[in-house]
């Protein structure tokens, strides 16, 4: 099945018209080889790039292990490079080849190469895009399938997709597949033995039973705000381990590296400040994070706000996770302050906007809990409550936009216009 990645294909594009090397980053199987191998590749024969001059090296691919030597790799590139026009270097998994840095260093001083590459790591690409190519290098970062993708791709009923989609998530892979069960042993054996294992070998991790038993308690809390101290705590508590804020931070900065998890940190919305105390934690893909609980713990209400989540940084927003303070006073008279949520800032340059993710509206008094964080804020940005049902956007009495699931993921435009 070929499915579109038009949003991402056009960044690629874009990208023709600078010198930076081009680097595509994302969780495993998400869709980056694809990308680039495929759809990138066929738009540059469409645009008259003859496959001489597209440079292809596959370097996940056991044939391709001697060009993981960056001399040798330097070689196979050079040695097909036979004239001034310009060429395509489209090199897949890079962070497999020893001082891959130095490489694509060496290909910028190649004037008539465009180069394109994609890595699965953080700790290898992004970090390294800031430090070691100061502006030399541009990230393109691919998320999982989107609802609208799976839904163009799938068709049908959009309540079915719709439970498909947060039941399954959104790996290209899935699609393939038909069967209930063979869905499920795909993401199972793919969240333990690629994720979890890459992890495991890549920072050289002994106590593997800790770091999978802290994947899934943030699998099973999504939406809970959580610290190294308070998840040290969770595991004393709940499993009688002992493991230190410490060795906790590091784990979930590696599931981070491996574009596991993404962490949304608090904002104090009035004081203009981040809260660093505490933060959440959101799935890349809700399929592998419903397969590191065995598909038993399918609570529509969180899983729909993860996929807020994922779809307002898919688009390019910055998303914190809001509060706002206010004083009330209690039933002895006494004075208090109260801490309120909101579940997303989202922020683009000069846009931002205020949402909370409601899995139902069904009467004033939810309404009114719902809001009550938007009535304390104050000021002038558009304050959204993205809803589970499939209403007709519109405005409530006090101004604040209501969307239904469907339209919020599948017309980005009604965020905007509505």
């Amino acid at each position: 099945m070929i499915i579109p990645r038009d949003y991402y294909l056009n960044q690629l594009i874009s990208a023709q018209k600078t010198d930076l090397i081009k680097i595509i980053t994302g969780i495993r199987r998400c869709g980056k080889s694809f990308l680039l191998f495929k759809l990138f590749h066929a738009y540059l024969n469409e645009n008259g790039i003859d496959n001489s001059h597209i440079i292809e090296v596959a370097l996940d691919d056991r044939m391709n292990k001697s060009l993981r030597d960056p001399d040798n790799l330097l070689k196979h590139i050079y040695d097909r490079v036979s004239d001034n026009q310009p060429y395509y270097v489209l090199l897949d998994e890079i962070q497999l080849v020893e001082d891959f840095v130095g490489v694509l260093n060496s290909l910028l001083h190649a004037s008539n190469l465009q180069v394109y590459v994609t890595g699965s790591n953080s700790r290898f690409l992004s970090k390294d895009v800031i430090t070691e190519f100061r502006g030399r290098g541009q990230e393109i970062h691919l998320y999982p399938l989107s609802f609208s993708e799976y839904y163009n791709a799938v068709g049908g009923d959009k309540s079915d997709r719709w439970r498909e989609y947060y039941t399954f998530g959104g790996l290209p892979q899935v699609l393939s597949i038909d069967e209930y069960n063979q869905k499920v042993d795909y993401l199972e054996n793919l969240a333990s033995t690629v994720f979890l294992r890459d992890v495991v070998e890549r920072n050289s991790i002994k106590g593997a039973e800790e770091l999978t038993e802290l994947l899934k308690i943030l699998a099973s809390s999504i939406g809970s705000p959580c610290n190294p101290s308070k998840l040290s705590n969770t595991f004393k508590s709940l499993k009688n381990v002992s493991i230190s804020p410490n060795t906790i931070g590091n784990f979930l900065s590696y599931f981070e590296d491996a574009f596991l998890v993404e962490r949304s940190i608090r904002y104090n919305i009035k004081g203009k400040k981040y809260i660093n105390t505490l933060a959440k934690y959101y799935f890349t893909d809700i399929g592998l994070r419903n397969a590191l609980l065995d598909f038993r713990q399918i609570e529509e209400t969180h899983l729909m706000e993860n996929i807020i989540y994922n779809e307002l940084r898919m688009r390019g927003f910055s998303v914190d996770v809001g509060c706002v303070e206010s004083t009330i006073r209690t039933e002895d008279g006494a004075q208090k302050r109260v801490q309120y949520e909101v579940d997303f800032v989202a922020n683009k340059g000069s846009q931002r906007y205020y949402i909370q993710s409601a899995l139902s509206m069904p009467d004033e008094a939810k309404i009114q809990q719902e809001t009550k964080s938007f009535r304390i804020i104050g000021d002038g940005f558009k304050k959204v409550i993205v809803v589970g049902s499939n209403i007709m956007p519109h405005r409530n009495i006090d101004g604040y936009l209501l969307i239904g699931i469907y339209d919020f993921l599948l017309n980005p435009d009604t965020l905007i216009t509505g």
